[in-house]
């Protein structure tokens, strides 16, 4: 199991990684950074990582899910509704790889802003 932490300005998020592939992937090529794209409750991210969809890929995952969205190599954090939403649910413009989850507070995520950058580390 590896340990994150995703710090943008003076906010700071623990996140375990999943077992998988993207997860093993992610972990590969950390420490990256980028600049943060929002769209609803969801932050996203180009990243050197490439990987097709695996097997339990979908476009709706628990609050404070990171993932992989293969179209845009795109990291993701989620954490409730987004315009693809029906409700109140966190869901993805389409399906995505489980990378893992945030372990802490999921509400100083709204503060991030467009632009604002995300730096990705291991612990």
């Amino acid at each position: 199991m590896t340990r994150i932490n995703i710090r943008s300005g003076s906010l700071s998020f623990q996140a375990t990684l999943a077992d998988n592939a993207s997860g093993q992937g992610l972990a590969s090529i950390l420490p990256l950074s980028g600049r943060a794209n929002t769209w609803g409750d969801e932050i996203y991210f180009s990243i050197p990582l490439e990987a097709e969809l695996e097997v339990g890929a979908t476009d709706q995952l628990p609050a404070g899910s990171l993932a992989f969205w293969p179209p845009g190599n795109a990291f993701c954090i989620i954490w409730g509704p987004t315009p693809a939403s029906q409700g109140d649910e966190p869901r993805f413009a389409s399906p995505v790889n489980l990378l893992g989850s945030i372990e802490s507070d999921l509400g100083p995520l709204s503060r991030i802003r467009d632009g604002d950058e995300v730096v990705i580390e291991a612990v």
